[in-house]
């Protein structure tokens, strides 16, 4: 833990030195003010690294909520202070506690225990958030789609598919087997449907699977051309400006 102490009295400093250094060796003091002024520099200049600031109410120069004032800072506080007037103020600076003078070892371990009690319950409300906020946005990918038959209406597994085709106004998907089935999807909404790993868009008329490529050819002017391992008749075609990006993804590297 690091800690920031503002205190102008040299026998207060000495004490808080040393009950910090009991309370736990490995605790360090990154700075020591004992004015206003002093305060606003050493906030600005390391308070970010700070992990508690252990401030005096009274200086000599004035209230230490004056240095707060001029700093945007959110840390928290211990204060300490001969008087109890400032109880109110000091909680509204962030405060986790108030300790009158002269203060002993006991209160002042409370206080450091009170701040590890609420950073350990902060940090583990925070994991939780987190955890949620992952949860919810994650990207729904479609695992099936409906197609039309005729008078009947079928669901395809998104594992079976091999290829989504663009041609004219309509959107075929084609299964493992071959089979060309037509869809009510275009083929933007299908890149956000559909699972980047799994399926890649490699021109403007077609999306293709990872499962349905048998080998990948070079092919005239810097483009590929893609050999799949399902019955089909046309040529699919890398674009040139899909190229780097598409050898990425077949690499199982990243696209973006």
């Amino acid at each position: 833990m690091k800690v920031i102490i503002v205190e102008d009295e040299v026998p207060s400093l000495e004490k808080l030195t040393f009950f910090l250094k009991r309370y736990d060796a490995q605790i360090e003091i990154i700075g020591v003010a004992q004015s206003i002024q002093e305060t606003v520099k050493l906030l600005i200049d390391r308070g970010q690294e700070a992990d508690l600031l252990l401030m005096d109410i009274q200086l000599a120069d004035g209230l230490s909520f004056q240095a707060l004032d001029q700093v945007s800072l959110k840390k928290p506080v211990i204060f300490i202070t001969a008087y109890n007037q400032y109880a109110l103020d000091a909680f509204k600076a962030n405060g986790i506690d108030y300790l009158l003078k002269p203060i002993n070892y006991d209160a002042f371990s409370s206080s450091l225990d009170k701040l590890k009690q609420l950073s350990e319950s902060f940090n583990s409300h925070l994991s939780s958030v987190q955890e949620i906020y992952q949860h919810f946005n994650r990207p729904v990918y479609k695992d099936r789609f409906l197609v039309k038959i005729g008078a009947h209406i079928h669901s395809v597994p998104t594992a079976q598919i091999r290829l989504f085709h663009a041609e004219g106004r309509n959107t075929y998907l084609i299964r493992e087997d071959g089979r060309r089935l037509i869809t009510d999807y275009k083929l933007e909404s299908l890149e956000e449907l559909l699972p980047p790993d799994s399926f890649f868009r490699v021109n403007r008329s077609y999306i293709v699977s990872l499962e349905g490529i048998k080998d990948v050819l070079m092919y005239s002017n810097s483009r590929l051309r893609i050999n799949p391992n399902f019955p089909y008749g046309e040529e699919i075609i890398v674009s040139r400006d899909k190229v780097v990006h598409f050898k990425a993804w077949f690499g199982g590297g990243r696209t973006d």
